[in-house]
């Protein structure tokens, strides 16, 4: 893989780059006394709007004119309908830019619609989380300011620059406390750099990773599908360890309750032998704001539903809706087949056996996944689905229906 690539897998990637001398300067002025509160809400707020119009170039207006929209929002609608509106407008907006840009994003040599629709999901998450907590009563208005005092803080928050091209999404009470909190006068440096020097050892495993490809025998082929999953991930993990390598450069590092990415959760994701683990650990802030926001509201088959909004919030293409409709289903699976085998693994040798094959049918199913949302044209998912490597969740899928037989004699 050649190192320009990165434009490509990364498109955010050198822009973040860029962004850490103003974030490394954010932090030295406010270690230093020279900004005062609403200095730094304004610092961010301008560093947000620099960093999209540099990014983004004109399809930077399809990002503040919903951020503004939103703002209005949440302060002129009551408590009681804020989450409701705010929901709605949002993703009526995500969904009309998808359907415009979704076509440009697939032109390598144009990064901007990529890196727009992606700060505009997550400004989804912001709003969203952010509507949430003023209906619940976390975040209260202030009596005794104007609106403008209301909006600054709010517009900092959707738009700061260290979360806007990516990142884990934080409250907006634990961005307001980073804020007015004071900053250790030492530069967390050594937080930083490992997170840099992350990102380079993945992308030189990626690099040695993609060398072998080639050798691989095509879409038919599990190993081929499973080397390019792997080479998604790590496209992930090195897009997750820049973004909050910034966060911590700019002082937020601690307002993030979830990361996205630690050495644990990377262990995590590579080894577990459960589908479900899985996707709870992976884009784990993301897990959390879908949990918080779909699987805890739904009433009924709240599984289903988190995962079809899931797809609808990253843009319906058919991939997408194949992939994470496939996702649900695999999860629901994973949730009952392996009580069902671990209750019958008694020996060592049968433990063994059991996480072992599991582990290899989890990194095969969430590769299928992986380079099913990945897939940009219909044709490529017909030739996808209609490949060897659609045996494995056809079978977890059929398991699936017996177990559910199975358990409805119990149930009546």
């Amino acid at each position: 893989m050649r190192w320009a690539d990165l434009l490509i897998l990364l498109p955010a990637a050198w822009y973040q780059l860029a962004a850490f001398l103003f974030a490394a300067l954010f932090y030295y002025l406010c270690a230093l006394g020279h900004l005062s509160l609403t200095s730094r809400y304004i610092f961010l707020l301008g560093g947000g709007c620099l960093l999209a119009g540099t990014a983004m170039g004109s399809y930077a207006m399809l990002l503040l004119i919903p951020a503004v929209g939103s703002v209005l929002i949440l302060l002129l609608v009551s408590p009681a309908h804020v989450h409701t509106w705010a929901f709605s407008i949002q993703m009526c907006w995500q969904t009309l830019c998808h359907l415009g840009l979704g076509s440009l994003v697939l032109e390598p040599q144009d990064t901007r619609p990529a890196v727009t629709l992606s700060a505009i999901m997550l400004l989804t998450q912001k709003v969203t989380s952010l509507a949430l907590d003023i209906h619940e009563g976390t975040v209260l208005p202030q009596p005794g300011q104007g609106l403008l005092q209301q909006a600054l803080p709010l517009c900092s928050y959707l738009l700061f620059f260290p979360a806007l091209l990516g990142g884990p999404l934080c409250s907006f009470s634990k961005f307001q406390a980073q804020v007015t909190s004071p900053r250790a006068v030492p530069f967390p440096l050594q937080a930083v750099g490992w997170r840099y020097l992350a990102v380079l050892v993945l992308q030189v495993l990626r690099t040695w990773l993609e060398s072998w490809l080639p050798c691989m025998q095509g879409w038919a082929s599990m190993g081929h599908m499973w080397t390019q999953a792997l080479l998604f991930r790590l496209a992930y993990y090195s897009q997750w360890a820049l973004d909050e390598a910034l966060l911590e450069a700019a002082g937020f590092g601690a307002a993030v309750e979830q990361g996205d990415l630690s050495g644990w959760d990377l262990w995590t994701l590579e080894t577990t032998h459960r589908l479900a683990v899985f996707s709870r650990t992976w884009n784990k802030s993301t897990s959390l704001w879908l949990r918080r926001l779909i699987f805890q509201r739904c009433p009924a088959q709240s599984l289903l539903a988190t995962f079809a909004f899931s797809a609808w919030w990253h843009g319906l293409r058919l991939g997408q809706i194949f992939g994470f409709l496939c996702w649900a289903i695999m999860v629901e699976a994973d949730y009952r087949i392996h009580p069902f085998l671990s209750a019958r693994a008694t020996s060592c040798v049968a433990k063994l056996l059991y996480r072992g094959t599991t582990w290899v049918f989890t990194q095969l199913i969430i590769a299928y996944i992986q380079v099913a949302v990945e897939t940009e044209n219909f044709s490529m998912l017909c030739l996808l689905w209609t490949s060897y490597n659609s045996i494995l969740p056809l079978t977890y899928g059929l398991v699936l229906l017996l177990l559910l037989f199975a358990e409805k004699p119990k149930q009546n």
